[in-house]
């Protein structure tokens, strides 16, 4: 998209024959709402925040690791629309310090936070308090002020863990599988009994509701699942193990089983070692209640298929299962640039993202084991320390407010307790700008989220993403991945949503999945920086025209969001 003020604009839609979903703001609302810099853009914006509302954005530079992701059908099945653009006035000015964002700051930086040294960043653990202590000190010498608890730039949570005990035991005919190595005991549980062991091979789910399994253990097969991932979906396998895992284990629960080994197919068995590292980590939650009790629930042993002669012969299942509960700190840093207007410093625009992920698991091939998370999400932690650096040398007339939140890979839990537990007034926050994964693929595309019904909470907060990367950004736009419709279901996988559920105006910038999300090759020598710097001062600028506007933005009518 080529820089300049205002912009003529051609937007072909292609909506699987459907009407647009929302209505468009009047071009006067949006004017109001945008500062003197950028109201020479509102004919440009306006019509931006028409193709955001109904979700048209160009999707012909989709990201890399969407194409690969996607096929061809697919990549139809979920386009939104094509926006062109032509421009036909001087450009209006770019947000002040634009230049303080600096490559060299974020590749250094980020080559620290995602070092073996971090090991991962793993919530509930000393390094993750590391990097977030880090964090902080680069956050304070950035001139940022601390806004956390008590005059600090910590807000610490409970984060409660309940996993499998390393005393458990699970044994054949006396004879003990090796957990973790043979066998993985699926979920947390406490169990101590010896059961009769039926093996029912394949038996089909109709087959098994006919038996009388009451009382009893049942072996069986895993199977393919009724309904299993597309091809292109991300962490594939994983999901399709989990799926085979939870029919088997649901067809068995319903014919009365009181326990259940399930030997793997010869697909789920190539998953064992990644799957069962998370099995072995347990569960995560937020502690507020101070109870660890796991749930109760029938005892699931998921064993190799290189066990299934022995599990096929055995007749006796004993079980002696023991979890364990545990209270760790996790922890929010949170900083501020305090706003030059005092008629709106006590308004705040929220940059987001999350410093943690996946921490130290299971050996490859290679000798590596620490997931470093480059990109995920050490890429949006780094630029939210550049936004912070450009903001103190020129803040904003409102505040802006830095979160970066703990725990997000364990299910979003850092800013769930955040939004639950602000360090402001919750309806002081105007607007989220969230990021997480900004710093692969296609070097010109990038994706947002938040900008198609139902996700879209606010036509001004879109309005601006979609301004800024007009003066800044330069990115073909790929909002496919904010359908409700798409199977990943991205929208509901980062930060932004906690503030979202809550009424918050809320954003997601991102540049997408690729083969090493998720995995222990995530690591800072596959950033692509130049796009990192570009990503990260579209986030700024966006900001600026918030952090800079009259008028905070507007939040949709009845926005209510439910997956």
């Amino acid at each position: 998209m080529s820089r300049g003020g205002g912009y003529r604009l051609q937007a072909t839609m292609r909506i699987q024959d459907r009407a647009p979903l929302v209505d468009f703001p009047p071009e006067t609302q949006l004017s109001s709402f945008l500062d003197s810099a950028v109201i020479r853009m509102r004919r440009s914006i306006s019509l931006l925040a028409l193709a955001a509302a109904a979700g048209c954005a160009s999707t012909s530079a989709t990201s890399a690791a969407g194409h690969a992701a996607l096929s061809s059908g697919s990549r139809a099945q979920f386009s939104s629309g094509v926006l062109a653009a032509q421009p036909d006035a001087s450009p209006p000015g770019v947000p002040p310090e634009l230049q303080a964002i600096k490559q060299s700051d974020l590749q250094r930086d980020l080559y620290y936070l995602a070092s073996d040294s971090m090991k991962g960043r793993r919530s509930g653990t000393l390094d993750e308090l590391r990097a977030s202590a880090w964090i902080a000190d680069q956050a304070r010498a950035a001139g940022l002020a601390p806004a956390g608890d008590n005059g600090t730039y910590f807000q610490f949570w409970p984060l409660r863990r309940i996993r499998t005990s390393g005393r458990s035991r699970v044994l054949l005919d006396g004879a003990p599988l090796v957990l973790w190595q043979d066998a993985s005991v699926v979920a947390p549980v406490e169990a101590n009994e010896e059961l009769p062991l039926v093996w029912i091979g394949t038996a089909s789910a109709d087959s098994i509701a006919h038996l009388d399994l009451r009382g009893k253990a049942v072996a069986a097969e895993l199977l393919v699942p009724s309904r299993p991932p597309v091809s292109w979906i991300s962490l594939r396998m994983r999901r399709y193990t989990s799926s085979a895992l939870a029919e088997r284990t649901a067809a068995l629960q319903r014919a009365g089983a009181a326990a259940a080994v399930l030997v793997s197919d010869d697909s789920t068995d190539g998953e064992f070692i990644r799957s069962s590292a998370y099995q072995r980590l347990g569960s995560y939650a937020d502690d507020s209640t101070g109870r660890g009790a796991p749930p109760a629930r029938m005892p699931v042993v998921w064993v190799r298929r290189a066990q299934l002669q022995r599990v096929a012969e055995a007749r006796r299942l004993t079980l002696d299962l023991a979890a364990e509960s545990y209270s760790y700190p996790s922890v929010n840093v949170v900083a501020v640039v305090r706003g030059t207007d005092p008629a709106r410093r006590g308004q705040y625009v929220v940059y987001s993202g999350h410093q943690d992920h996946d921490g130290v698991l299971f050996t490859d091939a290679a000798g590596d084991s620490i997931w470093n998370g480059a990109d995920d999400n050490a890429s949006v932690s780094v630029a939210m320390l550049a936004i912070g650096r450009a903001t103190a040398r020129h803040p904003m007339p409102r505040s802006a407010l830095f979160v970066w939140q703990g725990a997000e890979e364990r299910g979003l839990l850092g800013s769930r307790w955040f939004v639950a537990h602000p360090t402001v007034p919750r309806d002081s926050m105007v607007a989220v700008i969230n990021g997480d994964m900004i710093g692969r693929n296609n070097p010109d595309s990038a994706a947002l989220l938040g900008v198609q019904p139902p996700h879209l909470n606010s036509h001004a907060l879109v309005a601006a993403a979609y301004a800024a990367n007009a003066e800044v950004g330069h990115f073909v736009i790929d909002t496919s991945w904010d359908n409700p419709r798409h199977p990943e279901g991205w929208y509901f996988r980062s930060d932004h949503l906690s503030y979202a559920r809550a009424g918050i105006p809320a954003i997601f910038f991102t540049t997408l999945l690729h083969p090493d999300y998720h995995t222990e090759r995530d690591e800072a020598a596959r950033i692509d920086y130049g796009k990192l710097t570009r990503m990260t001062r579209w986030m700024y600028a966006t900001g600026w025209i918030i952090g800079t506007a009259d008028a905070r933005p507007d939040v949709v009518p009845g926005f209510r969001l439910e997956r």
